[in-house]
């Protein structure tokens, strides 16, 4: 029930990695594997050792899915904002680009927000993605 009024809240709650694969394999390239993912009521988000994939599901069936990704190797900057009191929820921000060069002198970016119930420890994940954003950020500027 918890699960379920966080999706109501339009917070991400963590799903295991054989049902994630189960599920949405069969949008994964060869070789590439699951590393994490979270779910919301319909959509979900899929961590893979490539990139972020992002599922939404669209209409009144869900039928209709849009499905993006963001590869890890774009993004260069994090921000999270950890819950507060009451109603708040911890948020975590992606800054990537979307240029396919990524070194080009008029790169274009782009951000990408997700919110998690305020009992999830965001910080783990901060961290691995922030980690990743500053080696892009290293190997973009040399």
């Amino acid at each position: 029930m918890a699960g379920f009024l966080n999706g109501l809240l339009g917070n991400f709650s963590e799903v295991s990695i054989e049902e994630l694969t189960r599920q949405y394999g069969i949008y994964l390239m060869p070789g590439e594997k699951v590393t994490t993912g979270f779910k919301l009521v319909r959509d979900s988000f899929i961590v893979t050792d490539e990139r972020i994939i992002l599922i939404d599901h669209q209409g009144v069936t869900g039928k209709k899915t849009r499905i993006a990704s963001i590869d890890l190797d774009s993004i260069y900057e994090v921000t999270m904002e950890t819950a507060g009191t009451g109603f708040d929820d911890s948020e975590l921000t992606i800054h990537y680009i979307t240029s396919p060069y990524y070194k080009a002198n008029d790169a274009k970016t782009a951000t990408y927000k997700f919110e998690f119930g305020k009992k999830f420890n965001l910080q783990p994940f901060y961290v691995a993605i922030h980690s990743l954003a500053s080696q892009n950020r290293k190997r973009l500027n040399n």
